[in-house]
């Protein structure tokens, strides 16, 4: 009984093999041809026979060529479809690349289809990278991912030796800078990473990919290459909307404020106009109790730009900080009462119109004002704040 096993498999297989051929002929029931094909390699039997594999080729470049005329003919068809059969080709080609490589009864490697198979794919190749910006813009960034890293990955297979795609192919940096962003927007620190040396050579996007560095480094909350990234960052792009407000905020957190004066001067540098710069600088010079200097500073900004809140709380908390710090010392309240009130004067109109521009922000006004308001004896005030002060925000 098993001797006859064998010669019915065979028979079986060269049937549907016939069938696909059929198929292939006809352009019809591709995806079942395919699907065929796929189940005969699956099966551990039939894995290394060239026939099927070649066949399988056929079938592939039959769906491409005939997604790519209805394409060209702006007839109806199913473009994520075509993008998948450009992956499927480069996949199956290069599988069976490795089968086809293998040496010969004497030892020699003479790969029979690599010229003939790497010319077709080299042909097809801007598709990976287009398939790659279309499910961009379909929001897919796990499928897009897959087309660049593929793009990027096949430059190195020996089917493309002849190429030299890393050196001579110039779309090779702006897609490791798409795959970059894929990761990004995936949220994937691995992803992000994986093509960073090839994607920093994109030198119209670098600061995009160094700031993508810095949110891997974020991501794998590793403090101190994400601190040394947005310094990195900064250097090279000071005006870059990214690197500086999160290492000034980082060097605010940890109370490092004589580097977070020294950032702010240093982006000055770069920038003498910029507001945001100005304001670092008086929150800094705020941190370091060199109070007047921060006063003046806002100041400048107010008359720049009348809408800056933030400004108005900067020098409304210099004034309240001082008065604040005088009444600590019990000791010397009575001398110093006055001028603490004088501060909380000064101090309650800054305050007052930060709380007009930012009256969400009640987390920054109320419990200035609440003290304020007490200090100065300011009844209806004071009785409207507290009412504010015991509900939640």
């Amino acid at each position: 009984m098993v001797g006859f096993l064998f010669p019915l498999c065979c028979f079986a297989q060269k049937k549907q093999l016939q069938v696909v051929k059929e198929q292939v002929k006809a352009g019809k029931e591709l995806d079942k041809a395919e699907k065929t094909l796929q189940g005969l390699l699956d099966d551990s039997i039939y894995r290394k026979e060239n026939r099927i594999w070649l066949l399988l080729c056929d079938v592939l470049i039959k769906q491409y060529e005939l997604g790519n005329e209805k394409l060209y003919l702006k007839q109806q068809y199913d473009t994520t479809a075509f993008f998948s059969v450009t992956r499927k080709l480069y996949n199956t080609m290069s599988r069976f690349d490795t089968l086809d490589a293998c040496s010969n009864s004497i030892g020699r490697i003479q790969p029979k289809y690599r010229l003939k198979h790497s010319i077709f794919l080299n042909s097809i190749r801007p598709n990976l990278f287009n398939g790659g910006s279309f499910f961009i813009h379909k929001n897919d960034y796990q499928t897009a991912f897959n087309f660049f890293s593929d793009y990027l990955c096949s430059a190195k297979w020996p089917l493309f030796e002849k190429y030299d795609y890393i050196e001579k192919d110039a779309l090779m940096p702006h897609a490791a800078y798409w795959a970059m962003y894929c990761g990004y927007k995936l949220g994937d620190a691995d992803k992000i990473m994986l093509f960073k040396d090839i994607a920093e050579r994109d030198t119209s996007m670098l600061n995009f990919v160094r700031q993508y560095e810095a949110e891997a480094y974020l991501l794998k909350k590793d403090t101190t290459m994400y601190v040394k990234s947005l310094q990195v960052g900064f250097e090279q792009y000071p005006n870059f909307a990214f690197f500086f407000p999160r290492l000034a905020e980082y060097y605010v957190k940890m109370g490092q404020y004589g580097k977070a004066l020294d950032l702010s001067e240093r982006a000055l540098k770069a920038d003498s106009t910029s507001l945001l710069f100005k304001f670092a600088k008086s929150t800094a010079l705020l941190n370091l109790g060199r109070y007047d200097e921060s006063i003046q500073l806002c100041l400048k900004i107010i008359k720049e730009n009348a809408s800056f809140s933030d400004a108005y709380y900067n020098i409304g908390l210099a004034y309240f900080n001082q008065a604040i710090e005088l009444n600590k010392d019990r000791q010397k309240y009575r001398a110093n009462k006055e001028k603490i009130i004088t501060l909380y004067q000064r101090s309650k109109p800054y305050m007052e119109k930060f709380r007009e521009l930012a009256p969400t922000a009640k987390s920054k006004w109320l419990a200035p004002l609440y003290t304020i308001y007490l200090n100065l004896n300011m009844g209806k005030e004071f009785d409207e704040i507290d009412k504010l002060r015991k509900e939640k925000y």
